[in-house]
């Protein structure tokens, strides 16, 4: 009796032995899988990151291409109306001052120039825009004595230079409507004589006004402080001239009730 009951313990753990076995086969076929799952997770992942890399590519062509296509020529910011936005590529020409934080600006493209005016721009950025740094402008066409400007703007450089050569005008001075064509440009103007010469305040250190004459006609020209400081060769020769001396003279054409061009060179013949 004790053989038998021996006999049946026996087999029973024998039984529980294989019931042990039989139940870790689960673990190892898990174990096995889980690789799989992994490679599966990062392909996934993979494929996410570059769907999601392909729309930001896509999107930021997209911007690229609206901001291409809101880029005036000059003939159509000539074109546009008064107050409305405006958005054009240029190059600094000249800087015609800094002050509260505000840039006012000479630029000018290939097919027109621009003057901008209190342009949002702290000190450290001004002086980054030096002649011949092209610029995107983005402001508001507006209009004072004749004068159109952009105002209100704001600015991002970008690649890329260009310095205009001064056009010759001389031959439209008396041709207000063809003369205003080139407004804001560099231009120069040939065998000029002088007929005055006024200190704004009446002493130097200050804008200089000077009554150009050609061809019967008399043209008031400016020597701008803020655009040629005293200690610049423009501001001395000009304080030097007397009447009935003839000049050649090159300016940005600036326009108040009429042409008001601001002096950069003036050469005595």
């Amino acid at each position: 009796m004790k053989k038998y009951i021996a006999l049946i313990l026996a087999l029973a753990m024998v039984m529980a032995f294989a019931g042990c076995g039989a139940k870790e086969e689960p673990a190892a076929t898990t174990e096995a899988s889980a690789p799989e799952t992994t490679a599966a997770a990062a392909e996934t992942a993979a494929a996410e990151t570059e769907a999601a890399a392909a729309e930001t590519t896509a999107a930021t062509e997209a911007t690229e291409t609206a901001v291409a296509a809101a880029v005036m020529t000059h003939e159509e910011f000539v074109a546009a109306e008064l107050d409305s936005q405006v958005t054009v590529e240029t190059y600094v020409q000249a800087k015609q001052g800094w002050w509260d934080n505000k840039a006012t600006l000479y630029t000018q493209a290939e097919d027109g120039a621009y003057f901008v005016y209190d342009m949002p721009c702290t000190e450290e950025e001004y002086a980054k825009l030096t002649e011949g740094t092209k610029i995107r402008v983005t402001g508001y066409k507006a209009e004072w004595e004749g004068e159109v400007e952009i105002i209100d703007a704001t600015y991002e450089i970008l690649e890329g230079s260009f310095v205009a050569e001064p056009v010759d005008v001389t031959e439209l001075m008396a041709d207000e409507a063809a003369l205003i064509a080139h407004q804001n440009e560099k231009v120069a103007v040939k065998g000029l004589t002088v007929e005055k010469v006024e200190y704004k305040n009446g002493e130097p250190g200050d804008d200089i006004y000077v009554t150009l004459g050609l061809n019967g006609a008399s043209y008031t020209f400016c020597v701008e402080f803020y655009l040629t400081g005293t200690d610049t060769e423009v501001y001395k020769t000009v304080g030097e001239l007397k009447e009935g001396d003839v000049v050649d003279v090159e300016a940005f054409l600036y326009w108040y009730a009429g042409p008001n061009a601001h002096l950069t060179q003036v050469t005595v013949q």
